[in-house]
């Protein structure tokens, strides 16, 4: 109960955090509507001012993007500090930071990759604000997605000990043996 308590709190912190970013753009930018949410899977969600499709403009790629760059920093951050992580002695925080590593280095790579076919989102936001076709933002945050799979596989599950043999979190380029 405790992994799932911890990984939810991972999800509401990292939805928390996506969301502010677009927040804090959006008021910068005098774009920002409201803040709704939407249960029980997506949570918040901010709404702009300015209609889908009377979008134009570099600010939209900025707005759009932003969020989703603090959060994959965040990720890139965790996995550096991970060894640190590993070693706390406190069950539940470490598992929270390790569940919040996980999905801060996945989430939004997948939302603006893979998940933008399905669903929409900011990767249009993106694509809007820089005057470049949509996929070229999916074509980008697929191979961060690809990229950051490989890191969780190679990186983040060693160093906390988790094994696995499930073909998504094997390590599919070749290893480097450390020295």
């Amino acid at each position: 109960m405790k992994k799932w308590l911890a990984f939810v709190l991972s999800y509401i912190i990292l939805a928390l955090l996506h969301e502010g970013g677009h927040l804090v753009f959006a008021l910068l930018f005098n774009e920002y509507q409201a803040l709704q949410f939407n249960m029980p899977l997506l949570g918040p969600e901010v709404t702009y001012r300015t209609p889908v499709d009377e979008r134009v403009g570099v600010h939209w790629a900025v707005i759009a993007g932003a969020s989703s760059i603090l959060t994959l920093s965040l990720g890139y951050l965790l996995l550096l500090l991970a060894k640190r992580v590993a070693r706390v002695q406190a069950r539940f925080p470490r598992a929270v930071l390790y569940y919040l590593t996980f999905l801060a280095l996945l989430v939004d790579a997948f939302n603006l990759s893979i998940g933008a076919s399905i669903y929409g989102g900011d990767a249009e936001g993106i694509a809007v604000g820089l005057a470049v076709p949509r996929y070229w933002v999916q074509i980008v945050f697929v191979l961060v997605l690809f990229i950051n799979r490989e890191l969780i596989a190679q990186k983040l599950l060693p160093i906390y000990g988790v094994r696995t043999n499930h073909f998504l979190l094997r390590p599919w380029l070749y290893r480097v043996k450390p020295a």
